[in-house]
Formats: C-alpha cells, structure tokens, sequence
C-alpha cells in the first residue's frame, strides 16, 4: 500500500494516558506489516489503559517507560532512540505533553527523549473537546507548529466523556498515512498536479449505461503519490468505490462531458496533467427520460462520439507536463506511440489489459513508458502505488532536464 516508504524505516511512538491509547496498539500494528522498525516510549499514565507487554510483542523491542531503571543503558536510552529515530509520533497527545512539548518540560522518560528529538514530530491529540479548545492548549499547539512539529487535527464525534466535537484521536490508517507523507521526499513542492481515475458512465436510461471495468485504482494510486511528494493534488474521479485520498482536492463526476468540464475548469492551475481515466469513447445520442421497457427481441442505440480530453489538453499543452494512459489489448507499441503524436504528450503510460493480474481491477499493473523522445522503459508487474512512483519519478527528471 505504502512502497517501500516505510520499510526499515526507525519510527518511535509516543502513547499517552488517555482512552484513545487503545487504537495506538493498531497503529503500531499497521506501521509494522509496513515494514517500519517501531519503537514505544509510554507515559506512565498510559500504563492504566494498554499495558507495555502488548507493545512489546507487537514490535519486538522493549517498551520504555520510566527514564531511570536498574540497566546499564536506561539512562541514556532517551538520547539513542531521539538520535535514530527517523520520525516520531506521540498517539494520543495528550493536553500534559502537548503542554510539556511547548515549553520545553522533561521530568519523565517520553519529554525527556521528546528535547532530544532531530527528527520529523507528528503530534495526534486528543482529549475532551473543552479541553482541546481551550486558549492554553491552542497556544500550546500554535507553539509546537512554530517550532517545527506537524499536528494532525483531532477528529470530531462523539467521545468517551459523552461530549461531541473536536477532540477524538485520527485512525489509526490516517495516522499513519500522514507518516508516509511526512518521510516521503518533496520534490513536487510548488506543483499542481491534475489526476484522472476511474470510468466514465454515458447513461442510457435512468437505470443503465454504458461503461467500462476501470477501478480508478491506478488514479488514486498517482494522487497519493504525488500529495506525498508535497504536490497540491486536484483528482477529477469518474464513479469508483475508493475513499478520497487525504489532502487531495477531490471532484467527482459520472460521465465523459462531466469529466470534461471539470478537467477543463482547473487545468490552468496545472504544472502537470496526468490522465489515467479510462473515459468512453462514444455516448447514447440521446439518454432516456424513463426506463426502457422491453418490447422488442432487439434494440438498437445510436452513438455519438465523446470529446477526446487528453487531445484536447494537448492542444491548449503550454508549459504542462502531459501523460497519457494507453490500455491495450494488442499492438501496444504501435498505439501508443500513434498517441503521443497525436495528442502531444510527454509521456504515455502502456498496458496490456487483457492480463487478468494487471490493468483493469487490480492490484498491480504491467506497464511500458513510451516517450515523446522516442524511447521506452519496461516494468515488471508490480503494485500499482510503486507504479506511480515511478512515474513520478520520471515525470520530476524529465521535467528538470
């Protein structure tokens, strides 16, 4: 899901005493399967609500909790762990350490390592939602973004006080999301990227339509890539079941002249356009008002034919970077490189989607870059996040070549 942004990557997790402490053990869960090597350092109000034997197994290393204990290396433990660590994450922050944090506080073992601390801060609270508003926490949290922490707002909802508002501690899955994002390389910073995904559908009645088995995956795939990377990120997203991708700008739309409109609407925002959608190529001429009733053995429906989006882009190209996705069942070179031409792009990206383990659907993608220079590279099939990576990749040198 993640590449291999987080594989033997030196995470230290933070867990405070509040009632979220429990979804910590999931994060750590989740940063794991990830590839991440995670540490733990508890408060020991935490201790009342996950106790460290469950973190412990969870990550193989052993829980740290008090600044001094009876071993030849607790009282520098601290200063080790702050100076490899690759980022650090306190989930649940409580208003205590938030409060510590800003005014520089260290009287237990997590302040103490938080001081000595070089890496990325990601500071999840969460607390009652008074608590969270009041004037000393914000200023607190104000001063922890000044020094260079990154907070992740608190969720609203109910809360285990019975209170409803801001306050409930992020997922675990957006926790650590944002994890990626914050050790993912910004090369993209200052960029707009407009993204494509999913099908077009070209309705026929109310009830029907044509369309085709586009996941919108690849798409989604690119989005989040590219808002890691640092990107301002607009996602123009046909009907697909996919969560939005955190910080994207997302606008959903159904059909080709839908999705037209709206790729037309923020494409001088734009540095660079890449539009994976699989649109339809043709349209009922005319959409019924009501159901079609079925009256006949045959029924015939006239076509028209839909405007070609990525042509268009090419023609109104300027300065954008332009890739195009071409997904083939046969003759892949020879199309491909007929639609560079034809639409001025940069780059395509090609696939034979006739494979049922790559294209349409799934997981992973067997893909060939064409280039409007003429050359190509070749990939094996693998996951289509990793895809978009490269990509991207190839989208930032070629952009500053």
């Amino acid at each position: 899901m993640y590449g291999d942004i987080l594989k033997d990557r030196r995470i230290v997790l933070g867990v405070c005493g509040g009632i979220a402490a429990y979804k910590s053990v999931e994060l750590v869960r989740l940063l794991t399967v990830a590839g991440a090597r995670v540490r733990v350092i508890m408060t020991q109000h935490a201790r009342w609500f996950v106790g460290p034997t469950t973190f412990g197994a969870l990550t193989g290393e052993p829980v740290y909790d008090q600044l001094f204990q009876e071993n030849r290396d607790a009282s520098i433990r601290h200063i080790e762990w702050a100076e490899n660590a690759d980022a650090v994450i306190i989930a649940p922050a409580t208003a205590n350490i938030i409060g510590k944090m800003a005014n520089g506080i260290a009287d237990d073992a997590l302040s103490t390592f938080l001081l000595a601390v070089t890496a990325p801060i990601l500071v999840c609270p969460s607390m009652n939602t008074h608590m969270y508003e009041n004037h000393a926490v914000q200023r607190n949290l104000g001063v922890l973004k000044t020094d260079g922490c990154h907070i992740l707002a608190p969720a609203s909802g109910q809360l285990a006080c019975g209170a409803f508002g801001a306050g409930r501690l992020p997922e675990p899955a957006e926790i650590c999301d944002r994890t990626v994002a914050l050790l993912s390389r910004k090369d993209l910073v200052g960029k707009t990227v407009l993204v494509t995904a999913g099908p077009t559908r070209e309705a026929i009645d109310p009830v029907r339509f044509i369309s085709n088995p586009s996941s919108g995956k690849m798409g989604y795939a690119i989005a989040r890539a590219a808002e890691y990377r640092g990107a301002r990120v607009i996602l123009v997203s046909g009907p697909v079941a996919l969560a939005d991708p955190l910080n994207v700008s997302v606008e959903r739309v159904q059909s080709a002249l839908q999705m037209a409109d709206a790729v037309f609407s923020h494409l001088d925002e734009a540095h660079i356009v890449i539009k994976a959608a699989a649109v339809g190529d043709y349209r009922p001429e005319q959409a019924a008002g009501h159901k079609i009733k079925k009256h006949n053995d045959r029924m015939s429906l006239n076509l028209v034919q839909n405007p070609d989006i990525l042509k268009e882009i090419g023609r109104k190209k300027g300065g954008r970077f332009l890739v195009g996705f071409a997904a083939e069942t046969r003759d892949l070179e020879a199309n491909s490189l007929k639609k560079i031409s034809q639409k001025n792009l940069d780059m395509i990206v090609g696939n034979l989607v006739s494979r049922p383990d790559s294209g349409f659907s799934t997981d992973a993608n067997q893909a060939v870059f064409f280039y409007s220079d003429g050359s190509r590279e070749e990939f094996p099939l693998m996951d289509k996040f990793l895809l978009a990576n490269a990509l991207l990749d190839r989208v930032v040198a070629r952009m500053a070549g």
